[in-house]
């Protein structure tokens, strides 16, 4: 009995023997949900820091592993803006995508705001502004108080 329990236990632990040497082909290159919060994570300290080359690094890798995902679209527009030679033409197309992948994003529209008054365009700065009152309920959120405020100061710089 001892060792029909014992030879159980071998056997159990040992697993199938097939599966030591069955190579399994490569999984897609997706991101699991783990990682891409991880790359989240990862470009948000950058940009926190200002490190606009490592957050470039981790959200181009995350664009790829979730193209329809707002939030690295956002970020990644946010990204070519800041950056100490900006790509305006870049950042308009991830806000953008953005905006395609999930019309209420409000922070897409807060800086894509922003974006338009930099190119001088204060009206269209004005709809994303209009935009953010109706996703809000109002004027309370963050994205539409810290909008209004650019547009304010741009504003000023003009008198």
């Amino acid at each position: 009995m001892k060792e029909s329990l014992l030879l159980a236990a071998l056997l159990a632990a040992a697993g199938p023997a097939s599966a030591v040497d069955t190579v399994e082909p490569a999984p897609a290159r997706r991101a699991t949900p783990a990682r891409q919060v991880d790359r989240l994570a990862t470009a948000r300290s950058a940009i926190a820091l200002k490190d606009w080359d490592g957050a470039m690094r981790e959200l181009t890798v995350a664009v790829r592993e979730q193209p329809q995902n707002a939030d690295v679209h956002n970020l990644l527009g946010y990204t070519y803006r800041k950056r100490a030679s900006p790509d305006m033409a870049k950042a308009y197309e991830h806000y953008g995508m953005a905006l395609k992948i999930n019309p209420q994003h409000k922070g897409a529209h807060e800086y894509i705001g922003e974006a338009y008054l930099i190119d001088r365009k204060p009206q269209q700065a004005e709809q994303h502004l209009a935009e953010l009152e109706r996703i809000c309920g109002g004027r309370d959120c963050e994205e539409y108080q810290d909008l209004a405020k650019s547009i304010a100061e741009y504003k000023s710089k003009l008198q």
